[in-house]
């Protein structure tokens, strides 16, 4: 059978097997209860925290409960409500509080809701298209829930959100624009040119200064991966280095430099989800922050996996994959950045410079853009929280064309570079839409609920870290997000870890949920990190210029490694909690 029909046969039989099971399966309900730092206003109201802002809230007690999980945990009939805020009294320390939990109503098809990102990252593994596969994955998931019409239920509601809009116009338009405004001008190859003869003198100083960089913007996922990536990308060609390599060090060190440098949005977030009622270290919100904190030392997977790019960068590293390998050796040896069957996600009108005849490139066309960025994108951390790259690429982009225009390049010159760049990143962007989109379909399903569902408090404690790190991998590869997987899995991996450590009596109770802490953090950074419907992971690749498939089949042994080594160095620890 040729190999094109065996790849239409395993698509049709992938969207069959969904359709059936849509047909054949019927939801199960379960509760998802996360417990609240409630407080009072002054007229009595009670309100808790999410990301600074206030949500006031009306609680009934649980018994009452519409959404009690006695009543509702492995039903297949829908609840009457999808969400209520309930009140229990607990025994905490030998005394009786009342303690707030908010109730979600959620659902999951069992091992079924995994099948969505399973047809995704089969097709993508088998047929190397990655679009296919993401559609492939998006199909199966809408076939489980029913819903046939494929553009009006699920593609354009995807596609019309706030968060589909952000992408469109800062990774097609103000991204793709500037690259192509800088290949039209030749600041990029200016820049490689400029860095090269002074700094760097081989691949190995092209690479350190991507890791460098990496540790630099440390605000960590998209941001970091889209500035690392577009900077070091010219000085890395002209050194040989291949792209998967590049690839390799941009996406590894973006979140797991995010969770050891934490002055970013990381702690504010993930606190709202670590409250659990009676364990005094994590009673406030700066309590969970500082808990954050301690953490990071524990973080195992991103302290291993930063120094795995630093010896790589060095040439120096401790575990070298095969493929790795081969694409070092075929770019240092041939020139040859991708593999002679790669489809890279930076088009060809990115590959090189097209300057105007007559036009003379300077240094100050890359930096002043660049520059321009960072401080746009800083400054607006600073003051706001958050960095707004939308600002720090627009302002980037304009400075760049004006700059150009200023210099005697005709607007139609520049039309045409700003208009290559879109096309350079129109595939990549196209990628990220629909790895958003089978996300969102992967959350729906609930996987990551039935995952969860799964463990017990009657787990030896010594292995509970890594069960954790397991389950947040599952959860995050499926899923291609690390920040959805701690919202499902943090509420109940620490009352899980307290039960755990209270019942068999552990010692050291804050340390043993420390590990645990530290095992979901890391197990949804390998977990995205490593997945191809990861927006880190496509962006790695349009940034870089690389083969999606070809970038996730050498991350995955060298992040494998670190994931390894760092599930070891939590059970060993555990140990000493008893």
């Amino acid at each position: 059978m040729p190999v094109g029909c065996r790849k239409f046969l395993l698509f049709a039989l992938a969207l069959i097997g969904s359709w059936i099971a849509g047909l054949t399966v019927p939801p199960t309900w379960m509760v998802e209860r996360v417990a609240l730092d409630a407080q009072a206003d002054e007229s009595g109201q009670l309100f808790y925290q999410v990301q600074g802002e206030s949500v006031s809230f009306s609680p009934v007690p649980m018994a009452q409960a519409q959404l009690n999980p006695e009543r509702v945990a492995g039903s297949r009939v829908e609840p009457p409500v999808r969400e209520e805020y309930v009140s229990v009294e607990e025994s905490v320390d030998g005394e009786t509080r009342t303690v707030y939990y908010r109730l979600n109503a959620v659902f999951h098809f069992g091992w079924l809701s995994l099948l969505p990102a399973l047809v995704a990252v089969l097709l993508c593994w088998v047929t190397r298209e990655p679009i296919t596969a993401l559609l492939g994955g998006v199909v199966s998931g809408a076939l489980i829930l029913g819903r046939y019409d494929l553009t009006g239920e699920v593609l354009i509601p995807s596609f019309a959100t706030t968060n589909s809009a952000s992408i469109l116009v800062l990774y097609l338009w103000l991204l793709g624009g500037l690259m192509g405004v800088w290949s039209r001008t030749g600041a990029a190859q200016a820049f490689a040119e400029f860095v090269t003869a002074r700094f760097v003198r081989g691949p190995r100083s092209a690479k350190l200064v991507a890791w460098l960089l990496g540790v630099v913007f440390f605000q960590g996922g998209t941001v970091s991966t889209v500035l690392v990536g577009t900077t070091v990308k010219p000085i890395a060609d002209q050194e040989r280095v291949s792209h998967e390599e590049l690839a390799y060090i941009v996406d590894s060190t973006a979140s797991p430099i995010a969770s050891q440098l934490a002055f970013n949005a990381w702690p504010g977030y993930v606190q709202a989800f670590i409250f659990v009622s009676g364990v005094s270290f994590l009673a406030t919100e700066s309590d969970r922050i500082a808990f954050f904190f301690q953490s990071v030392p524990f973080c195992f997977y991103a302290i291993f996996a930063v120094l795995g790019t630093f010896l790589l960068s060095v040439e120096k590293p401790l575990f070298l994959g095969k493929q790795l390998k081969e694409a070092m050796v075929r770019a240092r040896e041939t020139g040859a950045l991708d593999a002679p069957d790669a489809a890279p996600l930076a088009a060809k009108e990115l590959q090189g410079s097209n300057v105007p005849e007559g036009y003379k490139p300077h240094i100050l066309e890359f930096f002043l853009p660049l520059g321009t960025l960072i401080a746009l994108a800083v400054g607006t951390f600073i003051a706001f929280g958050s960095p707004n790259v939308h600002w720090a690429f627009g302002a980037a982009l304009l400075l760049a064309a004006g700059m150009a225009l200023a210099k005697g390049m005709s607007l139609k010159d520049l039309i045409t570079g700003f208009q290559d760049g879109i096309k350079g990143v129109l595939i990549g962007s196209v990628i990220l839409l629909l790895a958003i989109t089978i996300g969102g379909i992967s959350r729906e399903t609930g996987g990551g609920h039935f995952l969860v569902e799964q463990l017990g408090s009657s787990i030896p404690y010594f292995i509970l870290p890594v069960l954790l790190q397991l389950l947040t991998i599952v959860i995050a590869f499926s899923t291609g997000t690390s920040w959805g997987t701690y919202a499902v899995a943090f509420p109940l991996a620490m009352p899980l870890a307290w039960a755990v450590a209270t019942g068999q009596g552990l010692a050291h109770p804050e340390l043993f949920m420390t590990l645990c802490f530290a095992a979901v953090m890391d197990g949804s950074v390998y977990g995205d990190q490593c997945s191809p419907i990861s927006d880190t992971t496509v962006l790695s690749s349009v940034c870089t210029g690389c083969d999606l498939m070809d970038h996730v089949k050498t991350q995955i042994p060298q992040a494998s490694i670190a994931a390894g080594l760092a599930a070891i160095c939590w059970t060993g620890v555990a140990f000493l909690t008893a």
